[in-house]
């Protein structure tokens, strides 16, 4: 119970600190592009109602789940297959580092041209950032497994899927993991932008409708929304985290204290 509390601590103490920051530098002002916290808070009940949250943000968060569920899927098993054979890594690493170069939001027009405006869309772009991390990492976590652990699953006849599951993927889980965090930042980035244009509806669409109807403390109220999400799908994600990689914490929690 103390662990808990102290862990609440720790990740609710920045942002209540930053909050109180906030409170008091806009407590005067009568800036209206930087309208007082107060305002901003008053005005949120009326903005973000049940209606508003279904077609809004549960949109633009199944929009999100389903480009990142998809890059996620691809890098790891692209990944897997460039990292584990070194003749297919050279035929692709240079196609790789081209396409890696281009910013997924240039190609917002060319999906649109193909993938149409809807969700479709938006879940491209998503999926066009949101695979790179992730398949870089993989590549370099296959690379990285224990030539002597190769050795010694391969004497022990455990070979395909296996080997694959047991072995590979385990060994290159942490650093699938750091791929997969640095994946959802840019996925809710992505999200944001693809929904400002050629959308009718999202967080992205909605902030951008509020800027431009003059509506400012509705858009400040957006911009918390966003923060929030994203503060829920890190606190979400390091938990999963913790949870499929508890035998690697426990491992360098063993090494620190040896």
């Amino acid at each position: 119970m103390r662990r808990l509390l102290l862990a609440a601590v720790y990740v609710l103490a920045l942002p209540v600190v930053l909050v109180a920051l906030w409170w008091v530098a806009s407590d005067g002002s009568t800036n209206v592009y930087w309208p007082p916290l107060r305002t901003i808070l008053k005005t949120f009940p009326d903005v973000w109602t049940g209606q508003r949250l279904r077609d809004d943000l549960l949109r633009s968060v199944l929009r999100l789940l389903a480009g990142y569920a998809t890059a996620a899927v691809v890098g790891v098993a692209l990944g897997t297959v460039v990292g584990s054979y070194r003749r297919v890594r050279a035929v692709c690493e240079p196609v790789l580092e081209f396409l890696r170069a281009v910013p997924p939001p240039v190609l917002v027009p060319v999906i649109m041209l193909f993938a149409g405006i809807g969700d479709a869309m938006k879940i491209v772009v998503i999926v066009s950032g949101c695979v790179w991390p992730i398949l870089l990492n993989t590549v370099e976590g296959v690379r990285a497994v224990d030539p002597v652990m190769t050795e010694t699953a391969r004497s022990y006849g455990i070979t395909g899927v296996t080997r694959l599951r047991t072995l590979v993927l385990r060994s290159a889980s942490p650093q699938i993991f750091a791929g997969l965090r640095q994946a959802l930042s840019i996925g809710i980035i992505l999200m944001v932008i693809s929904e400002m244009s050629a959308a009718s509806n999202g967080l992205g669409f909605t902030i951008v409708q509020f800027q431009r109807s003059f509506a400012i403390p509705d858009m400040w109220t957006g911009i918390l929304v966003l923060g929030l999400l994203g503060f829920a799908l890190s606190v979400v994600f390091q938990l999963v985290e913790r949870r499929v990689l508890g035998w690697y914490h426990g491992l360098r929690a063993t090494t620190r204290r040896s």
